[in-house]
């Protein structure tokens, strides 16, 4: 009779031990019915559609791994928590973490000029550093902006860092001086990839799997620097059409910036090592998060190759990612200990409205209410009377960038203006005065000589700003 008893007790033991398990992986804050309310956040994925996978962890362990839609539509294979996916520029932590374990290693400095490791790299005349580089105020032009300008944008042909260092070795100016101002630049990233191979002996690639996937047991992940290698268990990338899907799959071997292949399993793995960290130290892991200042000390909302933002009053450490067809974002709540990973394989993903939106099933207690969108208004403009026949008539001619390598021709075809690209690329453009036109290359200005009469067209984008092409 008592070892009847004894063996009930034990067996109310263990159904409690295992009650309480379940009850912490969904956390206090967590309704009971947590998967499918995250089912409704990726409800729009079926098996006709791409889709997306996502993990959370809580407290250092996985407590949600789930996915949706398809990793290849042509051959019905499902997407599953193990799928790999492109992470777009999640990967950017990862090469300033390589950075910084090169600075540990007493091989580098932050504050190193950017020249010291990369003389391809015009002499602007003053201070550019690597880390003006991992925080986004280094003023470079964004390399895959300018080769969009040319006609060639990403995507569109197979680059390498090659082609980067012979786009950046061209450009005689920055957007702005050093730290003094904020512009997102893939060109930063890429020259970041590129020192540590210089400065270990290693290929990036190699020195990113010894140094980082390696010792954190990232065991399916790895750098796209062929973009022709088979990589088992990768999800296609898509975008919707019109009639469809097509695929939408980066071919160029460019990486550093962008190209990291991974999972939501290890993208969790790599989230804990900033809070017990077997890669770098603590010393280190803080570092990276320190968010950056300009020359004048105001702070920046960017880290080393991380945002550090509140969100709903939380605060999150993480970072977007978007390239060709797939979508990522990685969220990290440190005082929630608390991280979620989501990868999608569709363009139309918008994986960070999705990992927001699990992120706030977790962590529900502690977020203050959402805020209402605000109203957005189109900025008022001064109206103007659009320029005059004899006005368009006096931008009309060709124009050529050395920086580019581009001839751009402004002509007037039925009383407007527009741009003209070899081969066969029309850009219409839209008055905002007598010399500035938008158009989807961007926003153009026509420069004039003392005597008034136009010698220059200004190109500005969010990633290049003054791009001068002088007239011919």
């Amino acid at each position: 009779m008592r070892a009847i008893m004894l063996k009930q007790v034990a067996l109310g033991l263990v159904v409690a031990l295992l009650a309480s398990a379940a009850a912490g992986s969904q956390t206090a804050s967590a309704p009971s019915n947590i998967a499918a309310d995250v089912d409704r956040v990726f409800a729009k994925w079926t098996s006709s559609t791409p889709g997306c996978a996502v993990g959370v962890a809580v407290a250092g362990q996985p407590v949600l791994a789930r996915a949706y839609g398809m990793a290849d539509l042509e051959h019905d294979v499902p997407n599953t928590p193990d799928t790999i996916f492109e992470s777009g520029s999640v990967a950017k932590q990862f090469t300033a973490m390589a950075i910084l374990l090169l600075v540990k290693d007493g091989k580098l400095s932050l504050d190193d000029p950017v020249r010291t490791h990369i003389p391809e790299l015009p002499d602007y005349g003053m201070p550019l550093t690597i880390r003006h580089m991992l925080t986004h105020t280094s003023g470079l032009r964004d390399w895959g902006s300018v080769a969009g300008i040319a006609g060639w944008p990403r995507t569109t042909r197979e680059y390498t860092h090659a082609h980067v260092l012979e786009i950046v070795s061209r450009q005689k100016a920055l957007n702005f001086p050093p730290g003094t101002q904020w512009s997102y630049s893939n060109t930063g990233f890429n020259l970041a990839a590129i020192i540590v191979s210089r400065v270990s002996g290693m290929p990036f690639a190699e020195f990113s799997a010894k140094r980082l996937f390696a010792p954190l047991g990232m065991t399916h992940t790895s750098w796209r620097d062929d973009h022709t290698r088979i990589v088992q268990g990768r999800a296609i990338a898509y975008a919707q059409g019109q009639d469809g899907y097509h695929i939408e799959m980066p071919f160029e071997n460019v990486h550093g910036n962008g190209g990291l292949l991974t999972t939501v399993g290890d993208l969790l793995k790599w989230n804990e090592n900033y809070v017990k960290p077997v890669v770098g130290d603590a010393a280190l892991v803080a570092e990276q998060q320190q968010v950056g200042k300009y020359n004048d000390g105001r702070d920046l909302d960017y880290a080393l190759g991380l945002y550090v933002r509140d969100h709903r009053g939380v605060k999150n450490v993480y970072h977007s990612g978007s390239t060709a067809g797939y979508r990522a974002h990685l969220n990290r709540f440190p005082a929630a200990h608390t991280s979620v990973a989501v990868l999608c394989n569709g363009s139309s993903g918008d994986a960070t409205r999705a990992a927001n939106a699990v992120s706030d099933l977790y962590l529900a207690a502690r977020l203050q209410p959402a805020r209402p969108a605000a109203p957005t208004a189109a900025p008022a403009q001064a109206m103007t009377p659009p320029p005059t026949a004899a006005q368009l008539g006096e931008l009309a001619g060709t124009f050529w960038s050395d920086e580019a390598e581009t001839m751009l021709t402004a002509s007037v075809d039925a009383g407007k203006l527009v741009l003209k690209r070899r081969p066969d690329t029309i850009i219409a453009l839209t008055a905002i005065d007598k010399d500035t036109f938008r158009g989807s290359i961007g926003t153009i200005t026509f420069r004039r000589d003392a005597d008034g009469k136009v010698n220059t067209l200004s190109l500005k984008q969010d990633r290049v700003w003054d791009l001068r092409f002088g007239r011919r």
